[in-house]
């Protein structure tokens, strides 16, 4: 029997695979074998950690030793310095500690003592391709129990509602309650399905990718003990073409269920048969919506239907339908293995339980966060994510992608729940969480997320097919220097009409990024429409480049990067730039080491 003494994980999540994880994997592969310890030590494909700004990331046990950046070039040192001699190599260990060193473990960093991992519980610890080892820290044990000891559906349901889990998709409706309907629902012929959203559309969203990517049998588990809360036999993840790890691992994850017969047919000797397919989004972001998701499982254009009714008394194959998100399902077995009471101490009395969110934009620490509701934007922005990079200052964040709003630095101490966020004009969303900084024009994040739910829009109602493509063409007016001050109220006007108006939610939410940054940068809006002036110096069609003289040293770099040849002037004098010919591509201020190139 060969035992094992050290343990190398390896993220083989979506940011890391790309940084060339796999040939690290490999690497290590390789270099054990020609040590001959290939044996003792076992290499680990893991999901993701969190820290995405730092990976690669690789964890060597039992010392819990955490290195990040790495490269295959570094397996090498790693293996005769660390697995070898014992040595830690300190140079790949440049993550800060709260004293300001190196931190050995990812426990020792500030990135994590904040955070409370329930939803991302085993991701970075357990092979996602191995169903032992999530049976290993007690997977499919909640199934078991209910399904051996034949708790009653009831009972399973009473324990979701106490938890106070609400959904995590984005509306925060009270998941116990909705599996209740479901499960009150009659079905003529008795047929009931349990389904998956796993079409993660929100533009920087990636908080369930990365569960399926690195937990999958978690949602596999929680959706059959649904089916038998609810009474279905036949479950659907529809999940994003786009997300070939997720859909390789979910693929893997099922497979290895069923040859368990933890799926299939009579689960655990109990007379439940519950089993599950996969149904491929095609990038159409209205699919995130529950009814438009429905009719593509079913075959047909995504585009949403009218509600009532509802999915939980009509919904898939005019079924009822039971439907919940990735990180939804992510937390039903953490909440039936520990009692509702423990997940309810968590969070706040509203919402309780922990939220996953994608942290990313202008922000230090990119990655995945998962923190106990309540926590102020504040600890999130500056104490997870390490604040804005280069010194600038923290400016808002938008919460809740094209559907939520932004929420400025003035309230940078506002508590994140459903009750806080919606208070101050934004929302949960599923998770996203984009950091903007001070050189962030407001006007110019509206037009962009605008220019998404545009895009997307399937067109099936006026309100939104129209109202997306107007309130665009007037943002699009006033960042080229061309609004006019009655576009103000037109813009509220229409807003409140595709609030009132629209078939779904896209619509419905769409107006909400214009209105949060009307309502917080009024006076952006207004420098573009009454001075024609960007203040944050990103609209193009308001700016102009300009050197100054004072400063010019003459040495010709900005003439020679400049694209378009609209800079003269002779070696050692100050130089000028065309306006007229100027492109404002940027290059001129890039290449130039004397601030002497402005814009304004």
């Amino acid at each position: 029997m060969n035992l094992v003494r050290s343990h190398i994980l390896v993220c083989t999540g979506t940011g890391c695979s790309s940084s060339n994880s796999l040939k690290i994997i490999d690497a290590f592969e390789e270099e054990l074998r020609l040590q001959e310890m290939d044996r003792e030590v076992k290499v680990i494909k893991t999901g993701c950690f969190g820290l995405c700004a730092m990976g690669p990331i690789v964890m060597i046990y039992p010392e819990g030793a955490c290195y990040t950046r790495v490269s295959p070039a570094d397996v090498k040192e790693i293996v005769s310095e660390h697995i070898v001699k014992g040595r830690i190599v300190q140079r790949l260990l440049h993550m800060e500690s709260d004293e300001g060193g190196t931190a050995t473990s990812l426990s020792d960093t500030t990135f994590y003592k904040h955070q409370y991992r329930i939803a991302l519980r085993n991701c970075g610890v357990i092979n996602p391709e191995d169903i032992d080892e999530y049976i290993g820290v007690d997977g499919y044990a909640a199934l078991g129990r209910i399904l051996t000891e034949k708790v009653p559906p009831q009972k399973v349901i009473d324990d979701i509602k106490a938890s106070g889990l609400r959904g995590r998709g984005g509306a925060g409706f009270s998941t116990g309650m909705k599996w209740q309907f479901t499960a009150d629902a009659k079905a003529p012929d008795g047929v009931k399905y349990v389904a998956c959203n796993a079409d993660e559309g929100d533009p920087g969203a990636f908080m369930d990718r990365s569960v399926l990517e690195g937990d999958p049998h978690s949602v596999i588990e929680a959706m059959a003990i649904a089916g038998y809360a609810v009474g279905a036999h036949q479950g659907y993840i529809y999940v994003r073409a786009e997300y070939p790890i997720a859909v390789k691992r979910l693929e893997i994850a099922i497979g290895q269920a069923r040859e368990y017969g933890l799926l299939g047919k009579d689960i655990f000797g109990s007379g439940f048969d519950f089993d599950l397919e996969l149904r491929l989004g095609a990038g159409a972001f209205v699919c995130g919506e529950e009814t438009a998701l429905m009719t593509s499982i079913e075959g047909h254009r995504g585009e949403p239907r009218p509600r009532p009714p509802f999915p939980a008394v009509k919904g898939l194959f005019a079924r009822p339908t039971l439907l919940n998100n990735v990180e939804t399902y992510a937390n039903i077995t953490w909440i039936l293995n520990n009692g509702p009471e423990q997940y309810a101490a968590i969070g706040t009395k509203g919402s309780t339980g922990t939220k996953v969110f994608a942290l990313g934009g202008k922000i230090t620490n990119t990655g995945l966060v998962e923190v106990p509701m309540g926590t102020t934007l504040r600890t999130i922005i500056e104490d997870i994510g390490g604040g804005c990079p280069g010194g600038k200052k923290f400016k808002a964040a938008q919460t809740g992608g094209p559907s939520g709003g932004c929420i400025p630095a003035s309230l940078i101490d506002t508590p994140i729940d459903y009750e806080s966020l919606s208070a101050i004009g934004s929302m949960m969303g599923s998770g996203g969480l984009i950091v903007m900084d001070e050189d962030t024009c407001m006007v110019d994040i509206a037009k962009f997320y605008l220019e998404f739910t545009a895009d997307e829009s399937c067109g099936k109602c006026n309100p939104c097919r129209i109202g997306t493509k107007r309130l665009l063409e007037i943002l699009t007016r006033i960042t080229e220097g061309k609004g006019r001050p009655e576009d103000i109220q037109r813009i509220r006007d229409l807003a409140e009409y595709m609030q009132a108006s629209s078939l779904c939610a896209l619509g419905q939410s769409a107006p909400n990024p214009i209105l949060s940054t009307m309502n917080h940068f009024l006076d952006e809006y207004e420098a573009h429409i009454n001075e024609k002036h960007c203040p944050a110096g990103v609209c193009k069609s308001l700016l102009n480049y300009y050197i100054l003289t004072d400063k010019c040293r003459g040495c010709t770099l900005c003439a020679r990067n400049c694209p378009v040849q609209a800079i003269s002037g002779s070696v050692k004098s100050p130089h000028i730039i065309d306006t007229a010919m100027c492109i404002k591509c940027g290059q001129c201020i890039a290449h130039c080491k004397f601030g002497a190139i402005i814009k304004k």
